[in-house]
């Protein structure tokens, strides 16, 4: 039956069936939500789903903590709403899944925009007292926890929003200072002088995660060492020439490294020795504006003096070429075998400063040269510094150029080659300053990777943990075992994160800030060791649990120390934790400290850039002191990328809102859109994919109407047995199932786009343009206690309550909508579990059979479409269909008078032909009936009713 607008019998409206419902087409999701969740706070939903979920099977998604500063953008909200799916899905299946969210509250991005603030006001942060500075910190982050945590509720996400996690928490900042001190304890911290990404900027070191890569313009200069000893007497007097685009660290150079395996050549020029790789030969020369010529002429050209390998250099020394200066400079610098040094770029000779380069440190330290530590904080050489003493940045492109003060100079004293400022090469830079970073070596707290610890706890030795990270095992090898026996979501990340702590260095655990965790450890004056005894350090972690992390700057260090030490003879760490430290100790006191000492969660969620950050800390942090990963999978997704596929910057206006999006179209569809992405690569969001996720919500919240409507006034007395049902519901039914199937294999491996894809799909194409689309004639016009029509009400209640369900945890608001208009005092949907499905509703259903008749339906809806365009018929109910097959074994089963009403047509024929199946399609020559508008045989004239009418009309 066709719209009734357009019935010729208006007598007969009164007599159909028609679905009723005050459930509105028209969504207004953003006017709508924020009442659906003010009645869910008012309800306490979230406490309600854990007493009715008390003690099930757990699930627990531990929230990676997302900086409390500034508005939420796409990313958090591809985060949340990915997060909040998982954990509704999981809910659904009946565990207990509780969500605990939290917020990163230490560190750079908080204390930096502090000091925005003071600089506005000109004031200086250093001369501020550092508790009032922290209380500072302490108030900006509890303000953006405010806005955030009101803005992650809009996106439907719930979760336990009245007590989150935050890392600055008198509780958590004693768990963090505790979880050091099992470092500590166990022998696993010490204190070194290594080279660390260090910010002159914000004057502080950087973690890998913190660090960016940015291209840029350096100089690069060419510059000459004199040889004053060596075992080859032709090199005495000659120049050793390095290549470096960090000009700034020549000050600070103390030896030189040549390749035991490379070729070098001595060559002399009409002015001197240059000693250079072979390979690299000619090409240092032209940059040297001496042409290639392999033989001596006037002005240019060269000789061979020598030639060899690189470990016939052994012995050899220079000198600086500021050596005039006297001092550091004086020294004569070795010339040192370094396996790293190759014939890439440059001369073949690389300068070493153990100051600025993890490199140069190793090979500097392992030949008894230590650090001079000359480059400051800020950027400045110290003042004592013998050549260019307080002056600086060095991260200053004017300060390096090739007419700056470190290349005046050089070529003042002869030792300058070439210099251009025009090499262009990728360099880290500071994530959130954008400021250029240096390798600087200053004293610093590490973790070591690679030392073998007696102390160090170990993972069981039975059950899923396996026995390979024994006592004593390093924490790289606890850390490599640890990640063979996580799930990794895709699978494919489970090489990147092991590729990133297989090579990974020591983790420097300290920054040289104010607002964060302290490393509470004392260090004794005498040794230099620092002090391992567990009465010490009960008290600081209780001084902490009851006045916070600033109760280390206030608190009366003898009293902490106690009796058995004297105050004045060890020194209180003044350095902070990274803040990777910080959230990498959060399932200490979130997971164990909620839900039990050996708990761990069962996944961690967030995006493919934690495989350097959170993953590895929480995965650092777990296995030194639990001897195990602290999840037992982890999920990573891409980032969010303009319509484009650009990256999306404010500077380039291409930035998509969140809360734009759901302030003009409803958090449920920016729901869906993640939902239907597959989210774990990067993906795509604008006004053209918006638009198409829009198409499909409304498609969905039309078939939850039709749903509405059509069962209106349903009750259990209606109810058909489905082995009483025609064979199209039934054929419903088992699809249901195999939709019920898969959105279980997609839950069990998160695949929430193959999820909403076939939600969607059964929605569209087996329900509204199949079911619904066959059976509206019966629903409408059939007699109210006709079986057929009770056996569709019964499948559409059935497919009610099990799509209300399969759509809660991604279209959460709607549901609920749904489900209350249905249910007014039926509570939450969300506290429904997962559609108790019957398995033997798909035996005796042949699906062969069935894929024959959709694939006449497709036949004949190709045929009958052009003439419906063309205006020769109304709709298919006016066609006369005949079908032809070569062989009646390949024809549907079902009768004509079935298949007319599968194929919503008027009547049905069947042929012979050479190929087919072949459809020919007609007008019906029938008259049509007034009440149902089919075309039949009985009804002789236009308007008059068919038998079947009749009938509903007398009754």
């Amino acid at each position: 039956m066709t719209d009734t607008q357009d019935t010729p019998a208006q007598d007969w409206r009164s007599t159909v069936f028609l679905p009723k419902t005050d459930f509105p087409m028209k969504a207004g999701l953003a006017a709508k939500e924020p009442a659906i969740l003010q009645r869910w706070a008012d309800a306490d939903l979230y406490g309600q789903l854990r007493k009715a979920r008390e003690g099930a099977e757990r699930f627990i998604l531990h929230d990676g903590p997302p900086y409390a500063n500034g508005d939420i953008h796409m990313g958090h909200a591809m985060n949340k709403i990915l997060k909040d799916i998982i954990v509704r899905s999981q809910s659904l299946l009946g565990k207990d899944a509780p969500y605990v969210p939290g917020w990163d509250c230490h560190g750079l991005p908080i204390e930096w925009k502090v000091e925005e603030q003071y600089r506005k006001k000109k004031l200086n942060k250093d001369e501020v007292d550092p508790v009032l500075f922290r209380a500072e910190c302490r108030a900006y982050a509890e303000t953006w926890v405010d806005v955030q945590r009101t803005q992650f509720q809009r996106l439907g996400v719930m979760g336990d929003w009245a007590d989150p996690y935050l890392t600055m928490k008198y509780e958590a900042e004693a768990t963090i200072v505790a979880e050091l001190l099992k470092f500590a304890e166990t022998g696993q911290l010490y204190r070194g002088a290594k080279p660390v990404m260090w910010s002159p900027v914000e004057k502080t070191a950087l973690a890998e995660a913190e660090v960016e890569y940015e291209d840029i313009v350096s100089t690069q200069i060419d510059v000459a060492f004199e040889i004053v000893d060596s075992p080859i007497k032709e090199l005495i007097g000659a120049h050793a020439v390095i290549w470096t685009t960090t000009p700034w660290t020549i000050p600070v150079n103390q030896a030189l490294a040549y390749g035991p395996e490379v070729e070098y050549t001595a060559v002399r020029t009409n002015k001197r020795i240059f000693l250079l790789a072979s390979d690299l030969l000619v090409e240092s020369m032209g940059r040297f504006g001496i042409t290639s010529s392999p033989w001596l002429s006037d002005g240019d050209g060269w000789t061979i003096v020598w030639s060899g390998d690189g470990s016939d250099l052994a012995g050899t020394t220079v000198r600086h070429p500021m050596h005039a200066l006297g001092g550091f400079f004086a020294k004569p610098r070795p010339m040192l075998p370094g396996d790293f040094v190759t014939t890439d770029a440059g001369t073949g000779l690389v300068h070493m400063s153990p100051d600025h380069g993890e490199d140069d440190f190793e090979l500097c330290k392992a030949h008894g040269i230590d650090p001079v530590f000359a480059v400051e904080g800020d950027g400045k050489y110290r003042a004592d510094w013998g050549w260019l003493g307080g002056e600086g940045s060095v991260i200053n492109p004017k300060f390096n150029a090739p007419d700056g003060p470190i290349c005046t100079a050089l070529r003042e004293a002869g030792a300058l080659l070439a210099a251009s400022a025009d090499y262009k090469h990728s360099y880290p830079h500071s994530w959130r300053s954008k400021a250029k970073l240096i390798f600087r070596a200053t004293p610093q707290w590490f973790i070591p990777m690679d030392a073998a610890t007696g102390t160090q706890q170990s993972p069981p030795t039975t059950g899923e943990e396996g026995a390979s990270a024994t006592n004593g095992a390093t924490l790289r090898e606890t850390a490599l075992d640890a990640i063979e026996r996580t799930r990794w979501v895709p699978e494919k990340s489970r090489n990147r994160i092991h590729a990133m702590v297989a090579g990974r260095p020591d983790w420097v655990i300290s920054r040289q800030r104010a607002w964060g965790v302290p490393i509470a450890l004392y260090v004794d004056r005498r040794t230099g060791d620092y002090l391992r005894d567990p009465a010490v350090n009960a008290r600081i972690v209780t001084a902490v649990t009851e006045r916070g992390a600033d109760a280390w700057y206030t608190t009366d260090h003898q009293a902490l120390l106690g009796d058995a030490y004297d105050a004045a003879n060890y020194e209180p760490v003044k350095d902070i934790l990274d803040v990777w430290f910080d959230s990498g100790s959060t399932h200490a006191f979130v997971i164990e400290a909620r839900y039990g000492l050996g708990t761990r969660a069962n996944l961690y969620v967030e995006g493919s850039d934690q495989h350097r950050g959170w993953f590895q800390s929480s995965l650092l942090e777990s296995c030194g002191t639990r001897g195990r990963a602290p999840y037992d999978a982890v999920l990573t997704h891409g980032f969010a990328l303009d319509g484009q596929g650009r990256k999306m910057s404010k500077s380039d206006g291409n930035v998509v809102d969140p809360l734009k999006i759901i302030g003009e179209s409803g958090a449920d569809i920016l729901r869906l859109w993640v939902a239907s992405t597959d989210y774990f690569e990067d993906v795509r969001i604008g006004k053209e994919v918006l638009s198409g996720t829009s198409d499909a919500y409304r498609k969905l919240r039309n078939t939850f109407r039709y749903l509405l409507g059509a069962l209106e006034g349903f009750t259990e007395e209606e109810r058909v047995a489905p082995e009483d049902m025609p064979d199209l519901e039934r054929y419903i039914l088992d699809r249901l199932l195999d939709v019920d199937r898969t959105l279980r294999a997609a839950t069990d491996a998160f695949e929430y786009n193959r999820y909403a894809r076939t939600l969607t799909d059964f929605a569209n194409n087996d329900l509204s343009q199949l079911f619904f689309d066959i059976r509206k004639d019966s629903l409408y016009c059939d007699a109210a206690d006709s079986p057929k029509r009770r056996a569709y009400r019964t499948v559409l209640d059935i497919l009610f309550h099990a799509l209300v369900r399969y759509a809660a945890p991604i279209l959460c608001f709607t549901a609920e909508e749904v489900w209350g208009t249905r249910y007014p005092d039926g509570g939450s949907v969300h506290l429904l579990t997962w559609p108790i499905l019957d398995p033997v509703w798909g035996e005796g259903v042949d699906r062969a059979e069935w894929d024959k008749v959709m694939a006449l339906r497709l036949v004949v809806n190709a045929e009958i479409e052009p003439k419906r365009r063309a205006k020769e018929l109304g709709s298919s109910n006016e066609a006369r269909v005949t079908i032809g097959y070569p062989d009646e074994l390949d024809r549907p089963r079902a009768t004509t008078a079935e298949l007319a009403e599968l194929l919503i047509v008027s009547d049905v024929g069947f042929e012979h032909t050479l190929h087919g199946p072949t459809v020919i399609v007609h007008r019906s020559e029938d008259a049509k009936c007034g009440r149902c508008w089919r075309l039949l045989p009985e009804v002789t004239t236009d308007g008059d009713l068919c038998d079947r009418c009749t009938e509903v009309v007398r009754a």
